[in-house]
Order: C-alpha cells, then sequence, then structure tokens
C-alpha cells in the first residue's frame, strides 16, 4: 500500500524547511543549538493552529456552503441513522478531535467559549481567564497550564462567514442568540506536553494532525455512502454546481496545497522574531520552583 499523497508531502515540506532551518541566516539560541535544533512548542503550536484553520475553511466553504447549494444537508444530529447530513463546521473540528484523542502523539484540540450551546465546552479556570484576555486584544494566549502540566495555546475563534453565526442564533439551546460577523465566539485550544520539539516530532506531529482531517473527513464520505441518494464521490467538488462531493485524497490534496506552503513559512519565520516564547518558558520555570 502506498502512502497518501498527503504523507509524502509533508516528508517533502520537512525535507525542505530542514534545509532552510538549518541554513538560516540567524543563528538559533545557545539553548536551542546544543538540543539539536529545536522548534519552540509556541510555533508549533502556531503552525498547527493555522493548519487547523486552513481545513476548516476548506470544510465550510468548499463543502458545507457550497453544499447546501448543491442539495448536501449539515446538521448537528448528523451522526444519528436516520438523518442524512454531514457535520457542522465545529463538529467537523471535534471529529478530528476525538482521533488526535487516539493517536500516541499527545497533541490535543478542544474548542470552547464562554457562551457554548453545549455546557461541555465552557471555559473554565485558566483557560476562561485565558479567554477574557483574548476577547480584549483578539491575540493569541500562550502558557503552560500548572493543573495538566501542558503547554497550551488559545486562538481566537473569529465569526466569518454568516451562515455560523446564523446556526448559533437560532439553535434552540443558544445561551447568547445575538452574535454578529466579527464576534470571537470562541476559540481553539491546542496543548502539548513539551517546550520544544525536534524535527522529527513535528514531522510526527504534523502528519497526526493531518491523518486526524482525513479521518474526519473519511467518517463524512462513510455517512454519505448510507444515503437514500448519495453524492458521485471522485474529483468534483459541490463548487462544480453539481451533487458531487471530492475523495478523501482529493480533499486532503486541496487543504495540504493551500497549508504547506504557509506551514514551512510559520516554521521559518521564529528565526527572525519569536514573540512570546520567553513568556510561556517563563511561566514553566516559575511553575516548577
Amino acid at each position: 500500500m502506498t502512502k497518501p499523497s498527503w504523507i509524502i508531502t509533508v516528508l517533502a515540506l520537512i525535507v525542505t524547511a530542514v534545509y532552510l532551518f538549518i541554513q538560516a541566516p540567524q543563528p538559533l539560541p545557545a539553548e536551542e543549538a546544543a538540543s539539536g535544533k529545536q522548534i519552540p512548542i509556541e510555533t508549533v503550536l502556531t503552525l498547527v493552529a493555522a493548519e487547523n484553520d486552513t481545513v476548516r475553511a476548506l470544510w465550510t466553504r468548499e463543502i458545507v456552503g457550497a453544499g447546501k447549494k448543491v442539495g448536501l444537508a449539515f446538521d448537528e444530529e448528523w451522526r444519528d441513522p436516520d438523518v442524512e447530513a454531514g457535520p457542522l463546521p465545529a463538529l467537523f473540528l471535534r471529529e478530528a478531535a476525538t482521533s488526535l484523542e487516539k493517536n500516541p502523539i499527545r497533541l490535543s484540540l478542544f474548542l470552547g467559549s464562554d457562551f457554548p450551546i453545549s455546557a461541555s465546552n465552557l471555559f473554565t479556570g485558566r483557560q476562561d481567564d485565558m479567554f477574557k484576555i483574548i476577547k480584549q486584544t483578539n491575540q493569541p494566549q500562550f502558557f503552560f497550564a500548572e493543573d495538566t502540566h501542558l503547554y497550551t495555546a488559545m486562538f481566537p475563534d473569529v465569526a466569518s462567514v454568516k451562515p455560523c453565526v446564523t446556526c448559533h442564533n437560532e439553535h434552540p439551546d443558544t445561551p447568547k442568540a445575538d452574535w454578529v460577523l466579527g464576534d470571537i465566539m470562541g476559540a481553539t485550544t491546542w496543548s502539548y506536553p513539551k517546550a520544544s520539539v525536534t524535527m522529527d516530532e513535528f514531522m510526527e506531529i504534523i502528519t497526526a494532525l493531518r491523518k486526524s482531517f482525513q479521518d474526519a473527513y473519511e467518517g463524512y464520505l462513510e455517512k454519505v455512502a448510507t444515503f437514500s441518494k448519495p453524492p458521485l464521490v471522485g474529483d468534483q467538488w459541490p463548487r462544480d454546481g453539481k451533487y458531487t462531493l471530492p475523495s478523501a485524497e482529493a480533499f486532503l490534496r486541496e487543504f495540504t496545497q493551500r497549508a504547506s506552503a504557509h506551514t514551512v513559512d510559520l516554521l521559518l519565520s521564529p528565526q527572525k522574531d519569536k514573540p512570546k516564547e520567553a513568556g510561556i518558558r517563563g511561566e514553566r520555570q516559575i511553575a516548577s520552583k
């Protein structure tokens, strides 16, 4: 069995990044150089958040938005055997998060809010404190969570498309029905147990992340296969104006094309600028005393 094309692309991405990383004109700090080209976890979590944003935009616009125009449905109860629908954007991410939980790579994802439809997604404790800062600044927050001993990054989840706003406002269980475009509706929270990783570990993290996206999409294709009128699955997309869906390979290929160049750019940019690195490491040092 051959490796999926996205894994080959990841490998090529890492090879390119390793070469450029080593040849970068500005040297690494002594502590990073001594540890074998370590990548700060702030950079890694910023990078996975960017990949998440890419796949979420792809799913929201190219599958959900375009799909509704050709007759596809998406519903909160999409897993119900009697419901012929796919997952809403937040539920697609939940599928990816579930896949990550099963992976030995200890990268975790949580999509929370201060006004969640599901009580299980309510921010509490340190995350709630950090989310208040995010709402004030619209900037990501990095910190070491003393209770879980995990390095954590929270990124604002902004209401950027009208269907998401409408869905939340009209949901019967919503605790807030006046969301508008541009509101910070929540935050994606990523965590990992180490302060920095090697290039090999970075490759494993990205591979696990993209595998979780693949698993989420394949779960959707498994569901549509049970529809009374399943869409044709192949190379065509709903944006083509037809009742069709891209195959898992086509979906991941499109995602990879959109994400990989940005991933390399983010990976290399810390050589010039490393914001907040001292803050999260400083917190860890204080917590360990």
